[in-house]
This record gives structure tokens, sequence and C-alpha cells, in this order.
């Protein structure tokens, strides 16, 4: 009898060890299976493999103000040098042409103005607008200006030609001369949509209607001719882009508040500057889903190219 009380109580220990090295290889096993999960998933959500070669490339256009986002998002996707001139950039009326005649398949630019979607609809295309980086348009003075803010109705009257001294504005007893740029640019097209909305723009003196953004900022800044004069601009071209720029002219303008709001990333990321936009993805909305096109509006928008837009300078969308 006491033979077969060992015996059974042998059996017991031994399987109460057994069940023991069972749940001790158990833990580490899927500690390590869950490790091993983690680690996969993190290599995916950092990974830099190429999505696309240089053949398969869609494609693409932008404008001045979204080409050098263009260009990082195109280099890291393909993860070789494509130059500026394998892209060949245009601007964003020609960019807008092009997608619309089939010679482009995915533009990254300001919003389509008037005139571009009613050739669109002469087309018979229809387009897909998708913000990608959020944007601000703003408005610049010459430093020496006292006038630090304006309300967004006082910019609607000094760009409607109701106030035309800068006196009426808090500065000083001096014609305004404000700056426009040409129908189907992209700030004249933001300021329309983003500004005026519908209050009717003055028609400009041809001296007062300039063709570049760059040309605005140095009139702008010029001591001679720019002390009275008002521009605008988008807020990642007039803070990054603008690489002629130098340290002179920085000092030489300045932004306007909108309604006491400053215009920067956080302001524009939050909305709380009162003409926050975007730039925008825009493809013919036929793309198919399986498409090399939907495929980069996707990348674009993902984790990895909001990244890249950010280490860009741009303000992420998400």
């Amino acid at each position: 009898m006491k033979k077969i009380l060992k015996i059974v109580v042998t059996f017991i220990i031994l399987a109460i060890i057994t069940e023991i090295c069972y749940l001790i290889y158990d833990f580490f096993t899927e500690k390590n299976v869950t490790d091993n999960i983690n680690e996969i998933t993190q290599n995916i959500s950092n990974s830099n493999e190429a999505l696309f070669t240089k053949d398969n490339l869609p494609k693409i256009d932008a404008s001045l103000a979204t080409q050098p986002l263009v260009s990082a998002m195109i280099n890291n996707f393909v993860g070789e040098n494509v130059t500026d001139e394998e892209i060949d950039y245009s601007n964003t009326h020609p960019g807008y042409i092009k997608l619309i005649d089939g010679d482009k398949d995915l533009i990254v630019v300001t919003e389509p103005s008037k005139e571009e979607l009613e050739y669109a609809k002469s087309k018979n295309v229809e387009l897909d607008v998708i913000p990608v980086v959020n944007e601000g348009f703003v408005f610049y003075v010459n430093n020496e200006n006292p006038v630090d803010s304006l309300s967004i109705k006082q910019i609607q009257d000094i760009y409607s030609g109701k106030i035309t001294n800068w006196k009426d504005v808090g500065g000083n007893d001096e014609e305004i001369r404000a700056f426009q740029r040409p129908v189907n640019s992209g700030s004249q097209t933001g300021m329309l949509s983003l500004v005026m909305k519908d209050v009717e723009l003055m028609t400009a003196p041809k001296e007062n209607m300039i063709e570049t953004m760059e040309s605005i900022v140095n009139l702008v800044s010029d001591y001679d001719n720019g002390l009275n004069s008002i521009g605008y601009s988008y807020y990642y071209y007039a803070t990054t882009m603008f690489d002629t720029i130098d340290e002179t002219v920085k000092d030489r303008i300045k932004f306007i508040k909108v309604n006491g709001i400053e215009p920067n990333k956080e302001t524009i990321k939050t909305h709380e500057y009162p003409f926050y936009t975007n730039y925008y993805i825009v493809i013919r909305k036929n793309e198919t889903e399986n498409s090399q096109t939907r495929k980069l509006v996707n990348a674009m928008l993902s984790q990895r190219g909001q990244n890249v837009a950010e280490e860009a300078g741009y303000v992420r969308i998400k």
C-alpha cells in the first residue's frame, strides 16, 4: 500500500513540474512572439523601401510653392535622386491644363480657379481635389510701416478700394499701394476665394499688378518704393522657399496679424489664423483605385509622406 501511495505522489509531483515548465516555456515563447511582432510592425512603419521606380512613377507637376514638397516626397519614395528636370515642373495654371489634357497624372497645387474648373468641364473631366498639407495665406508690409494688425474687413476694404490711406487703419498719412497677382496664379486664386469671397476685388493699376511672388516681396521690402505698400503670398513661400531673401530683406518686411492672430506654423495648423488653407493633390477622378497615381496619393497622405512634408518645412495635415 505504501509503495502504491509513493508512486501516486511521485506521479503528481512530476505532473506539477511538467505543468510549471510548460507555463514558463509558454510565457517566454509568447513574449518573444509579441516582441517579434512589435519589431516587425516598427520596421514596417519606419520602412524607407522604394515604393516606385523612375519608370513607373506617375507624371507629376506642381506649383512653385509646392515643388520642394513634391521633390522631397518623390526622392523618398523612389529611393534615388530624381531631378526637377526629370519631373519637368511648370506651375499652377499650366499644371492644371496639363492634368486636364492628360499630359500629367497628378499635380500638387492651390485650389482650382473658376477658369480652371470651367476648362475641366469643357473637357468632360472631373477633378479629385485632396488636401495634402496645411497652409496659410499671409499679408506683409514694410517693417517701417507702423501697422501691425488688420481685421478681415479692413483687408477687404483695402483691396476693394474703399480704404486708400494708411491713416484709416492706424498708420501714416500715406496712400496705400496694394499689390496684386495675375488671374489664375495660385496666390490670386487664394486671394479671391479665401479673403475677398463675395467682395469685389478692385482692378489694380498696371504698376501694381506684379507677375511673381518674389517681385512683390522685393518691392515691399524696398525703402524707397515699399514703405506704403502691402502684398500677399503663401506662408511657406514667404518664410522658407524665397531663397533670394537675404537677412537684410527679411528684416525689412513683417507679416500682418489678421484679427490680432499672427500667422505661424502653430496658428495655421490649429486653424486659429483666419486665412488657413491647404495645398492639394489634384488628380482626375476616374483614376482607378489600383493605379500608380492612386498609390502615390496614398503614399503622400501616409505617415511616411507627412513626415517628409514636415521635414521639408510644411505644416502636416495629420
